[in-house]
This record gives C-alpha cells, structure tokens and sequence, in this order.
C-alpha cells in the first residue's frame, strides 16, 4: 500500500512515521533556564550526524506554534545535556514526559539527582551511564510543526564500568541496556536483544556470491 503523505494531516503522518522507523533511540534532554530551573524531557527523534565534528540533531514539536520548555531553554541558554535512558531508569524517563506545568522540575517530579557538568553550565542525570554534554550549533525551522535542534557534542560521560579501552575508545555498550521508542504511544524495545553479522569484504562478498548460486 502506498501513502502520499501530501494527502495526511499532521497527527496521521506522525503516525505513519513514528509507527514505521523503529527502533529509535532516547535523548532524555535535561536543559535550564536563564534563572537555573532544571527541565527534563525525553525525545525519541534523535541521532549523531558526524563523527568530527561531533554532531547530534534532536526533532522538537511545537505544539500550536509555541515551544516547549527544552526548546525554549536550549534557545534562552545554547546548551542541554542528552542523556541515555536504561531500562532501570525507564519509568523516571515516563515520568518526565508528563505535562507538568511550566516551570516545574521534572527531575524533582522523578527524584533524580544529577551533578554538574564539565564544559557547559548545565546539570546531567547521575544514574545515566552515558551524558552527552552539547552546545547549540543551529535550530532548523521545520514548518508549521517542528524544529531540528543540531548540536556539537562537548564531552562525553561514560560510566567506568562500560569502558573497556580508554586510549583506544572503546565501550561496551552492550551492557547499557538502553531502550529505544518502537511505535507510539508507549511501546518501547531494549538494546540488549542483539545479534552478530560481521559487514563482508568486497572479496568475501564475491567468494560467497560463486559459492551461493542462489545469491546472483
């Protein structure tokens, strides 16, 4: 069946998409604002774009033309913390998407304490493995919904625990045990379900091919 998405109205498109592109990851986004109040919010839209530089882009809604709080703090301060949400901190994560009030602390809401961060001013979940301190690069104006927030990532916090070569970068993230959002509104998959196969070179690819009749 074919969709012509110039035929959906917003709630349907949504749907559509958010129903299709699954697993996506979690940016559990604490930001601040210019009075120091904490906000807490988590988006399933979201990814890393570059590697160097370090780019993460983040899609916000802008329910009725306004933004929200995490939107409004990332623009008043250019900095938020992206933080990975595990599946011990799930129901905290649920818990700050709830539509407190403005100017209410959802991590206060979830009884998460967070510590300070290192090159931006903003505050970073204690209990998540992984934070990812960003500052604002540009906000792209998807109209009439949304906004792309795109960042370049500071630093990087990763529990000792999770690393297994420091000089050579690499993690175990297998043991994060993160959950991504599958189709709305609450179904959601671990990462922990997973399985090897190993990307072919051309010359492998080409031996399996002649070996494989049923492959040409």
């Amino acid at each position: 069946m074919m969709f012509d998405m110039d035929q959906l109205d917003l709630a349907r498109s949504y749907k559509l998409l958010s129903s299709s592109i699954v697993p996506r990851p979690i940016a559990w986004v604490v930001s601040q604002d210019a009075n120091g109040v904490a906000n807490a919010a988590p988006y399933s839209l979201f990814n890393f774009f570059g590697g160097h530089p370090p780019v993460v882009c983040i899609g916000m809604g802008r329910p009725n033309g306004r933004d929200k709080d995490s939107l409004s703090n990332i623009r008043t301060t250019q900095e938020f913390v992206i933080n990975m949400v595990t599946a011990s901190l799930a129901q905290a994560m649920n818990t700050t998407s709830v539509a407190f009030p403005s100017g209410v602390n959802e991590l206060d809401k979830a009884e998460l304490e967070t510590v300070t961060c290192s090159k931006i001013s903003g505050r970073r979940i204690k209990l998540s493995p992984l934070a990812l301190e960003c500052r604002l690069q540009q906000i792209i104006d998807v109209k009439p919904s949304s906004v792309i927030v795109m960042a370049t990532v500071q630093a990087i916090h990763i529990d000792d625990e999770y690393v297994k070569d420091a000089q050579r970068c690499y993690v175990d993230s297998a043991r994060f045990d993160v959950i991504g959002r599958m189709e709305s509104p609450g179904w959601y998959a671990k990462t922990v379900d997973r399985f090897v196969m190993p990307q072919p070179t051309l010359e492998e690819w080409e031996s399996l091919r002649h070996d494989q009749p049923g492959l040409e």
